[in-house]
């Protein structure tokens, strides 16, 4: 797709190019401005998506052309911008009711195509070169914060240059795919594909930074905190949904295979029909979540599937809606899926507190409660996404509460996150009060080790700063300490050969020791050194 958004770009200018007397100039050294880059950006997610799903919709209007997809060829590209809005989870109004339980598996297309061209985008207006990863070292703090600044509002703006024209050309698409049947929302249609575009073009202009790490970096540090804590606790309870999905699945894998035999739908059928089942997984995932939480799900007014108790009713005939369990009783063991947000928000207040500890004891439970409090509007903001209503009557209500599920994610993860950012906050204050001043000092010492054979290295300092030989005194110790000896039974052999040959070789008369000699251990060749030990004093 990148490919296709350089030649939309490039192909005016080529084509100037071939004109006689028209030349590009400088003009192919230049970058477009952030607006225009992400007009294009837009135009060309938009025309790559459109074709993907046009393709898909094609495929099975020849396995079904009995009108399930629309009337001729007008009626497929019909079915397929209304496609590419319910992947936007953009609603839409029929005879009847309304249609807001879309499969979430649809924003993956979108999403995708979005985070390519943001990318595209943030090259082509050159942001890595207005947006320097890093400053030179002992930079001021002051220019720090600025520097961060700057880079959050160019990643708004770029967000925006991305979003705005894709709201837009989401409008007129909504526009196009009315008919008699069914008639979009252009209002959720323009909210939808802003917000979602806004998201993606954001993530994908702070990654033209650097790496994940450096994307947090330009957060405050108790922002950074938070974001990380909700992100750790809300992948844990949809870890947990998905499991609980799949247990389920294997449990009720006969029945699901009873409701795939009866839909008889064929090979190219089945195929789509598997694919719908995939798209509609994350929907499941997000009703386990539910179902862990405790209020559970409904699939119908007056149905409910939650840890308490399963009242359901009649449901539509998708094999994947087979895995739902029967009415009664929940078991006494699944009660034990209810340990699970109190354990996802242990471990949110440990990330909280180890990324941002606070100086204070009180203030670490209360930064811990309020990851509790995010990831609680994160999880309402799924359950909201995840139901919706399936035409009227009995199915005007499927899916999980978004209120209850966020109050009791609220509760759960934040009392538990508070506990443990409290008690992990605590442990790191006390292991830094009880450091020792040596190991703190260990540090210094190293880098005066790194320092002192560095300069070794470049004659600044000896490499061996082994002792010297023999005794030094400075002025202070003379005048106070005798004249050291170092050997006592030290003979002058100069004064034994003077003596003449009647003395015996043998036997030598004992002298007393020299108090003037202070060292000798250079005397190799028969000379004696004498050294004045008050010499300093007549210099």
């Amino acid at each position: 797709m990148t490919a296709l958004i350089d030649h939309l770009r490039t192909a005016p200018r080529a084509v100037l190019g071939k004109i006689p007397g028209v030349t590009g100039g400088d003009d192919d050294e230049s970058r477009r401005p952030l607006p225009v880059s992400g007009m294009l950006a837009a135009a060309a997610t938009l025309g790559v998506g459109l074709a993907v799903l046009t393709t898909l919709t094609l495929v099975g209007w020849m396995a079904a052309p009995r009108g399930t997809l629309g009337q001729g060829l007008p009626g497929v590209f019909r079915t397929a911008a209304q496609l590419w809005l319910a992947a936007h989870h953009a609603g839409f109004a029929i005879s009847g009711g309304r249609v807001g339980l879309l499969p979430l598996g649809l924003l993956v297309l979108p999403g995708f195509l979005l985070y390519k061209a943001g990318r595209w985008m943030a090259r082509d207006a050159d942001l890595r070169l207005r947006l320097p990863a890093r400053l030179p070292k002992n930079s001021p703090k002051e220019k720090a914060h600025a520097r961060r600044r700057a880079q959050l509002l160019l990643v708004g703006q770029a967000g925006v240059s991305l979003a705005a024209p894709y709201a837009l050309l989401a409008g007129l698409i909504a526009l196009v795919a009315q008919n008699d049947v069914t008639q979009p929302f252009i209002g959720e249609a323009l909210l939808s594909h802003f917000l979602l575009a806004f998201v993606v073009g954001v993530l994908a202009t702070a990654r033209t930074i650097g790496p994940w790490r450096s994307m947090l970096r330009l957060l405050p540090e108790r922002v950074r905190a938070l974001t990380v804590g909700t992100a750790v606790a809300t992948a844990i309870m949809l870890a947990g949904g998905l499991m609980l999905v799949l247990v389920a699945l294997v449990l009720n894998f006969q029945d699901v295979r009873a409701l795939s035999g009866q839909l008889n739908t064929g090979f190219v059928g089945g195929v789509l029909l598997l694919l719908l089942q995939g798209l509609y997984l994350p929907n499941a995932v997000v009703w386990g979540m539910s179902y862990i939480a405790g209020p559970g799900f409904a699939f119908g007014t007056g149905t409910l599937v939650a840890p308490t108790g399963v009242q359901l009713g009649m449901v539509p005939s998708l094999p994947l809606l087979g895995a739902l369990p029967d009415s009664g009783p929940v078991p006494a063991p699944m009660m034990a899926v209810l340990a699970l947000p109190f354990a996802a928000g242990a471990v949110a207040g440990v990330m909280v507190a180890r990324i941002a500890p606070s100086p204070s004891y009180e203030a670490a439970p209360l930064w811990g409660f309020f990851s509790g409090v995010t990831t609680g509007l994160v999880a309402g903001v799924l359950a909201a996404l995840s139901g919706g209503p399936l035409r009227g009557g009995r199915l005007a209500a499927v899916g999980p509460s978004p209120w209850e599920v966020a109050l009791s994610v609220c509760l759960e993860v934040g009392v538990a996150a508070g506990i443990s950012a409290g008690v992990a906050n605590w442990l790191l204050l006390s292991r830094k009060a009880s450091k020792p001043l040596n190991a703190a000092a260990a540090p210094v010492r190293k880098a005066g080790a790194v320092l002192a054979k560095a300069a070794s290295k470049v004659g600044l300092a000896e490499a061996d700063a082994r002792p010297l030989p023999g005794h030094w005194m400075d002025a202070t110790e003379s005048d106070t300490q005798p004249i050291p000896v170092i050997r006592d039974d030290w003979q002058d052999e100069h004064a034994s050969a003077a003596a003449g040959p009647d003395t015996a070789p043998h036997v030598r008369p004992p002298r007393p020791p020299r108090k003037d000699i202070v060292d000798e251990s250079d005397d190799r060749g028969g000379h004696v050194i004498y050294i004045d030990p008050y010499a300093w004093d007549r210099d």
